[in-house]
């Protein structure tokens, strides 16, 4: 059985399930799940049926999708309704979106289980690491950056407002229940485990917390992935999971105003009037995710600038995202395909347009179809006009992991580049390319499906050194400049290319019977690699083995005096503490050990967890900088103390 057979189950319903459980029971639960799992499967309307053994069947009936009640799953065993079967399937299907999409917005790649997760704020440590200035903190609390300056709030909220006390106990909830998976580590955080957080997330939904909520959803849905052994599972996912989730419980308590807002989030995404909007298709975008979902997104400009998306994403993985790209756009009466809106153009009347740009397709919006624009011409040049740096000073802040999200800002980049050749890295080969300012870019495919055109025409990009092209590429945060690329000009100079869709041919290149070219070893710079790679591998370290991990640690001295040398004094203190925290363990007067302290160490891990991205998103910005003669340097980001 894959766990993708069975229908989503309401967070309530699993958190109810393993509640009831005897604790004897509790602790067969994690081997009932992975028995379970091996099981067949079958599927007749709204009832999926799981065939427990020769006599026994469960079942789960999902009106609507979803199992949305308790007595809706169903086990035909003799302890039944007690039995561990019941709790097992719950915990064994996917957990439902708490709050799904109005109907205006369904089709873009909302669908499917959350695994993305809105970033948290900036903390008083990271701000150090990006040059603010910050009264310096000690302890705990002050470290995992609790109070962080408020920025622009998604819903109204009054300047004074605070949470209720409602809000803040769920919000402790959640608290603890992502500190008891940092103590456990993805090992320890079973069936138990993620029950809490479910139960956690279902009471800050109807607590209006839906950001802190879904955060602890996408913790759910990633622990299950990484103790299945899911291919996609990263654990780095899992770490900005952790750190989204945690920083946002602890601002829960702290924040006011406009701040409370940014931290209590949206529960669906608004849609607003736009009115009348002349649109010009620039490229088609394959859409293929690691929940098995597949379709297209097709990017448009305005007149003025702005970027927008009409999306069509759902079950069906990387064969339904090749044929969504020759159907109809769903927006208005417009016949137009999304390949061919990448290259053509709307008039839209009465249009609804999302904070991020995706485009409504609600009954009021007309569109019909309207001549294009070539990359060279008005107002799609434009794009290409902002320096580079710029570009990617805009795109780290709308991808920002720990600032809090309006909405807006894009993480794509408009760059004309001179291409160098193939460059040899530990996971593979990329295309190194000159930009604007002497900046050298390393290019990287989008998706490696062999099924896809990405990989293939990368590889044919290579073995044109000397090729100058028009390119839109999406961010990579790194310590060098890094895109994955998306669509680009001809080779010919004749139109433009989707680089997932379209595929080019040897007769395609400038010298059709040239190999690949590799370019020479890139020097690392003066700057030298960041140490803060020591910092960043304890923090995790810490997710797939728990706090003990470090707690084994002897001494860790020779890490900080070496990150101190690459002035990251912060970082230096961060890990000292970190370890410190993860090894005490105090006793009683009978020299009996305490329970251990999971809450200082959760607060000294989310401050790290924060620190690194920040340092990252610093020193990534400061690649895009670099000079002709330096073009990937990454000089040492100078940083203050947080022990003053």
């Amino acid at each position: 059985m894959n766990a993708a057979q069975l229908p989503p189950v309401a967070p309530e319903v699993t958190a109810t399930l393993v509640e009831g459980l005897s604790p004897r029971l509790r602790k067969r639960l994690d081997a009932a799940v992975t028995k379970l799992a091996a099981r067949p499967t079958h599927r007749d309307g709204d009832t999926t049926t799981i065939e427990v053994d020769d006599e026994t069947e469960l079942r789960l009936h999902a009106p609507g999708g979803v199992v949305a009640k308790v007595e809706d799953i169903t086990c035909g065993c003799l302890l039944a309704p007690a039995c561990v079967h019941r709790a097992a399937a719950a915990c064994a299907a996917p957990a439902a979106d708490l709050a799904p999409e109005p109907a205006e917005q369904a089709t873009p790649e909302a669908a499917g289980p959350a695994s993305a997760t809105a970033p948290a704020a900036v903390g008083p440590d990271a701000a150090h690491a990006l040059g603010l200035n910050v009264a310096p903190a000690s302890g705990p609390d002050a470290a995992a950056g609790v109070a962080a300056a408020p920025s622009t709030a998604p819903d109204a909220a009054t300047p004074h407002e605070t949470a209720s006390p409602d809000q803040r106990a769920a919000a402790d909830a959640l608290w603890s229940a992502g500190a008891a998976v940092l103590e456990a580590g993805v090992d320890g955080a079973g069936a138990v485990t993620q029950s809490a957080l479910l139960r956690a997330a279902h009471t800050a939904r109807l607590r209006h917390l839906p950001r802190a909520a879904g955060a602890a959803l996408s913790v759910v849905t990633l622990l299950r992935a990484a103790r299945a052994g899911n291919p996609s599972y990263r654990t780095a996912e899992l770490v900005t999971a952790l750190a989204e989730l945690l920083g946002t419980a602890r601002r829960v308590g702290t924040a006011s105003g406009a701040e409370l807002a940014a931290v209590r989030g949206r529960v669906r995404r608004p849609y607003s009037p736009d009115g009348s909007l002349r649109l010009y298709g620039l490229f088609t975008e394959l859409v293929v995710t690691d929940s098995g979902h597949g379709g297209v997104r097709t990017w448009v400009a305005g007149a003025d600038g702005r970027l927008f998306t009409v999306g069509d994403v759902a079950p069906g993985g990387a064969g339904r995202a090749l044929g969504v790209a020759d159907r109809a756009v769903r927006l208005g009466d417009s016949a137009l395909t999304h390949r061919e809106l990448g290259r053509a153009g709307l008039a839209v009347s009465g249009a609804t347009v999302s904070p991020d740009g995706r485009l409504g397709a609600g009954k009021a919006v007309k569109a019909v179809t309207a001549r294009g624009a070539a990359w060279t011409e008005p107002p799609l040049a434009a794009l290409w006009g902002t320096p580079p740096a710029e570009q990617a000073a805009r795109a780290l802040r709308s991808t920002s992991r720990y600032a809090d999200p309006d909405g807006t800002g894009s993480d794509l980049l408009f760059l004309d580049v001179e291409l160098l050749g193939a460059i040899r890295e530990p996971g593979g080969a990329c295309l190194l390319a000159q930009c604007e300012g002497g900046v050298r870019v390393r290019l990287t495919v989008a998706d490696d499906d062999p099924a896809l055109a990405h990989r293939d025409n990368l590889a044919l990009l290579a073995a044109a050194p000397g090729t100058r092209l028009r390119i839109i590429g999406r961010l990579i945060p790194a310590t060098h400049p890094r895109l994955t690329l998306l669509a680009c000009t001809h080779p010919t100079g004749e139109g433009t290319v989707d680089l997932g869709l379209d595929r080019l041919r040897r007769a395609d290149l400038p010298d059709p019977s040239a190999p690949a070219h590799f370019a020479p070893p890139q020097p690392a710079g003066p700057g030298g690699p960041s140490p803060l790679y020591l910092l960043e591998r304890r923090v995790e370290q810490t997710v797939p083995a728990g706090r003990a991990a470090l707690g084994l640690l002897s001494d860790v001295t020779a890490e900080t005096r070496r990150i101190r040398r690459g002035g990251l004094p912060t970082a230096a203190a961060l890990l000292t503490a970190l370890c410190a925290s993860a090894a005490q363990r105090d006793r009683d007067l009978f020299g009996r050990l305490l329970p251990a302290d999971t809450d200082g160490f959760a607060a000294y891990w989310l401050a790290a967890a924060r620190y690194t991205a920040a340092v990252s998103e610093s020193l990534c910005a400061a690649a895009w900088n670099a000079t002709e003669g330096d073009p990937v340097a990454v000089p040492p980001v100078p940083v203050h103390d947080a022990a003053g």
